[in-house]
């Protein structure tokens, strides 16, 4: 068995949940995905492996409310789910671009509040998440 494998596997435990074999499945798939993705696009990604939708839904909640994952909703009514990093910052959340045209979504890791920035933002509450829309490359 992989590094990889043992690792997610451990990863599972250690949130306090089973290792069953669709949630090993459910965070190797969202482990290499470069932008989050909703429960449609991950029952579709294991359906050949046998795990039906209700699974996949459940274990998507199930890891999120675990923070094992991040459950996040970018204006189109579609929970999109995604890994959470150890790189994000106390609040974990880091923006999110999506295209008005194609509807594609797009991590932006390396981009974070300023200090100031986040000093200022407590005025009004707690960010959560950052969404930045406009047009992709691809359709500009």
């Amino acid at each position: 068995m992989s590094n990889e494998f043992e690792a997610i596997k451990q990863a599972i435990r250690d949130a306090g949940l089973r290792a069953t074999p669709a949630r090993i499945a459910t965070l190797k798939l969202l482990h290499g995905a470069s932008s989050p993705l909703t429960h449609a696009e991950v029952s579709e990604e294991l359906h050949d492996l046998g795990v039906d939708k209700a699974t996949v839904f459940r274990n998507l909640n199930d890891m999120a409310t675990a923070g094992l994952l991040r459950r996040t909703e970018l204006g189109d009514r579609a929970w999109r789910f995604e890994l959470v990093s150890d790189a994000d910052d106390e609040h974990g959340a880091h923006p999110h671009f999506v295209c008005v045209d194609c509807g594609t979504v797009s991590c932006m890791d390396q981009i974070k509040l300023t200090a100031g920035s986040m000093r200022l933002s407590k005025e009004f509450g707690d960010v959560t998440e950052i969404l930045l829309r406009g047009h992709c490359k691809d359709c500009s």
